[in-house]
């Protein structure tokens, strides 16, 4: 099988990890894959060296009918049995090339239950009829798009995403490794946020809430990802005076290695398809405090603390609870919640899903896929 991966560009990023491990995982089952990606930068990429790589360089409205008919042209070179567009940018730019030369199947995939405003919502329903089907990576996001009315109901069906289980775990010695590297003693609570430093993830809220907690709680936060927004993000840290506890990493290619060291792992988000790092965060048996966004409340079930968004009080108190645990109940918590991620959210699963998608719609089944229920 060859598949045309696609998606809108490749920078730090949930959707981007997910569809770099997917192309790993599609060339070690056998198939030809080609990744194209709209614009740099080229920040995450997949391990295979058998994934070509291949960018447009559609980084202004110059440029985007140069991209146009350079993808034109690798589709009727690679001649893929399935084209999988991923993001708003790049299933357009999929399903507008259907209508200057035959694609054998199109999948459009979203990873967020919000993705632009009325504009993209109606863009996104007048090409519909380009795409064989459409897919987001949640249930709610999935009823989010339907009553949004991008999507007709049952034109978008929630395949989740998945997380390499053996790459998330529990790690004792990378505990010790980081809690070194930044002198955090085992006095000092470790907290531990992951995410793009732009809106979407609300840090502003989680800093208010820090500025909630006791002042004789002892607890040092690591921020890694990066943003427009940091700028802003440190001076609101200055000015709450939490600047002796908030610590910004930047870019980190050590993801595993900090959640497998933190006591507790915050998400503060307004907006989540999924909750990748949600899920990855209890692969490694953390205590997660998480804003009820997007797919999060399918991906934590109960194995965490769950709080309303845009409410640093109630994250603070979450935050104060998850801290208050016995060693004994919060790793109560944190094995259950690795033992929820291996049994619904491993990539095994995830691509699995994928692959059965895929022949579907080559066998020209209809209807490729079951819309799966919200998970409790």
């Amino acid at each position: 099988m060859k598949v045309l991966l696609v998606i809108t560009g490749l920078s730090m990023g949930g959707a981007e990890k997910v569809v770099t491990d997917l192309a790993d995982a599609l060339v070690k089952a056998g198939c030809q894959v080609m990744l194209v990606y709209l614009k740099q930068p080229l920040q995450v990429r997949p391990r295979q060296d058998a994934v070509a790589m291949v960018c447009l360089d559609m980084d202004s409205a110059a440029a985007a009918l140069p991209g146009y008919l350079r993808f034109r042209r690798i589709v009727q070179d690679f001649k893929p049995d399935i084209v999988h567009a991923h993001m708003f940018h790049a299933s357009l730019l999929a399903r507008l090339a259907r209508l200057s030369m035959p694609i054998a199947s199109v999948v459009s995939t979203m990873h967020t239950a919000y993705d632009g405003g009325r504009l993209r919502a109606l863009a996104y329903r007048l090409t519909d009829r380009l795409t064989d089907i459409s897919t987001n990576v949640s249930c709610e996001a999935v009823e989010a798009f339907t009553t949004g009315g991008a999507v007709r109901a049952g034109r978008m069906v929630a395949i989740h995403n998945g997380i390499c289980v053996d790459e998330f775990q529990r790690s004792q010695d990378a505990r010790t490794k980081v809690r070194a590297a930044f002198a955090i003693d085992e006095g000092c609570r470790l907290f531990v946020a992951a995410g793009r430093l732009d809106w979407s993830k609300d840090y502003p809220n989680l800093f208010q809430a820090l500025a909630r907690l006791p002042r004789d709680l002892r607890y040092t936060l690591l921020v890694a990802g990066e943003g427009p927004l940091r700028p802003e993000l440190e001076a609101q840290v200055a000015a709450l005076g939490l600047g002796a506890r908030v610590r910004f990493l930047g870019i980190r290619h050590d993801i595993p290695e900090l959640m497998a060291a933190a006591d507790v792992f915050v998400l503060s988000s307004v907006g989540e398809g999924f909750g990748l790092v949600v899920a990855e965060a209890m692969a490694c048996e953390c205590v997660v405090v998480a804003t009820d966004s997007g797919g999060v409340r399918e991906v934590l079930g109960d194995a965490g603390f769950l709080v309303p968004s845009r409410d640093p009080a109630a994250l603070a108190a979450a935050l104060l609870a998850a801290t208050s645990l016995s060693s004994e109940t919060a790793a109560g918590i944190g094995s259950a919640a690795r033992r929820r991620v291996v049994a619904m959210y491993s990539f095994a699963r995830a691509v699995d899903r994928w692959r059965e998608l895929y022949a579907s719609l080559l066998a020209g089944a209809g209807e490729p896929l079951s819309q799966p229920r919200s998970a409790s």
